[in-house]
């Protein structure tokens, strides 16, 4: 079964990184779009990067242009966030997404940034 396992946050300062990972399983990865999530308290979850199956086309929120870089390694079936010049709006639990035929899709269960001093 398909599976997407996402690693990598936790509480960092304003204006400090993080990479985020998100591992998958169970579907042939090279040939899927990948797609980074977020949803804040109180909030909607929001499309915040995403990226093509070969990594030749990749999408941002406005908000986080030229601070957050999506990526992926075909070989090791995982995608990444890195996220620099992190911002106290930037809080929230952050959601590994495929979305596969026929509608189906598929989720992480999400891993907690925390941007505060």
């Amino acid at each position: 079964q398909v599976q997407l396992v996402e690693s990598g946050g936790g509480l960092v300062q304003p204006g400090g990184s993080l990479r985020l990972s998100c591992a998958a399983s169970g579907f042939t990865f090279s040939t899927y779009t990948m797609n980074w999530y977020r949803q804040a308290p109180g909030k909607e979850r929001v499309l915040v990067a995403l990226i093509t199956s070969t990594g030749g086309f990749t999408r941002y929120l406005d908000s986080v242009k030229g601070r957050f870089t999506i990526s992926r390694d075909n070989v090791k079936n995982t995608v990444f966030l890195q996220m620099n010049s992190l911002k106290p709006e930037d809080t929230a639990v952050y959601y590994c997404n495929t979305n596969h035929a026929y509608g189906v899709e598929y989720w992480g269960i999400g891993t907690l940034v925390t941007v505060s001093s």
